[in-house]
């Protein structure tokens, strides 16, 4: 049970800063004209894309070779199924008269939701894993626990930001917007228990997990965000803007 709550303990603080990044849409107002709506998309759609690459698809690879598998195989085939998990899904919005009725912009939000949702589930199982082995042996092991939930609580503040400030550009009530933001970092503590109790099950298939998740994000950035961020050079600007970020905090707190 010690080992359970220290997990809990881990992931709740990882938990707490996508909320705060989700926050940061109450400051701003009320009428949000087209420029702010592509900076956000683009900064979003930097963030998300950093993110697939050096929280999940890089860890993946490493952690591969760490068990002797093959990383191209497992990662490319873990990358597709993500990818061919959010095209059907995105197929299926587009037939479903509901979803048509409230145009593209409902379905892209819903899409940018799943995939950045997806996202937070490895990385809660990570930080999971290493508080529970600090409940076992404690030392250089708790730092290195803390270490990586300070690293990855830092890099989900504007991931919490990437999903409830294009929300609220979209149209969204400041609350639902945060709600939204808010509830992409609730699989964190969810997974990082579960995976504690099931810890033997599911270790082995964390690389497929990163890397299905990366699939899912990079789908949603190159088909739904970036086309329309990049209408105009600040959208570009702002989508750069979000990538050097989220590379720099990933690639610094490792």
């Amino acid at each position: 049970m010690s080992s359970v709550m220290w997990a809990a303990g881990g992931t709740l603080f990882t938990f707490l800063m996508t909320t705060l990044g989700a926050a940061l849409v109450f400051f701003f107002k009320n009428h949000i004209g087209e420029r702010m709506q592509r900076l956000c998309l683009g900064f979003a759609a930097g963030v998300m894309s950093a993110a697939a690459v050096f929280s999940l698809l890089n860890p993946a690879i490493e952690q591969t070779q760490q068990m002797g598998g093959i990383p191209w195989l497992i990662v490319t085939l873990g990358f597709l199924a993500g990818a061919g998990m959010i095209a059907a899904m995105d197929m299926v919005m587009r037939r479903m008269r509901r979803v048509r009725s409230a145009g593209d912009a409902a379905r892209r939000r819903t899409l940018m939701f799943t995939a950045v949702t997806l996202h937070n589930i490895p990385e809660g199982m990570a930080v999971g894993l290493a508080f529970a082995l600090a409940a076992e042996d404690g030392g250089l092991s708790l730092a290195a626990a803390t270490a990586l939930a300070l690293g990855i609580g830092i890099q989900n503040f504007p991931e919490g930001a990437a999903i409830s400030l294009p929300l609220r550009q979209g149209g969204m009530s400041r609350m639902r917007s945060f709600l939204l933001g808010t509830l992409s970092g609730a699989v964190e503590p969810i997974f990082g228990v579960l995976v504690v109790l099931i810890a033997n099950v599911v270790r082995s298939m964390m690389p497929v997990f990163m890397a299905f998740a990366a699939g899912a994000m990079m789908l949603v950035v190159i088909e739904e965000m970036i086309p329309e961020a990049a209408e105009e050079r600040d959208g570009v600007t702002a989508a750069m803007i979000g990538y050097v970020i989220m590379m720099a905090l990933d690639v610094g707190l490792g």
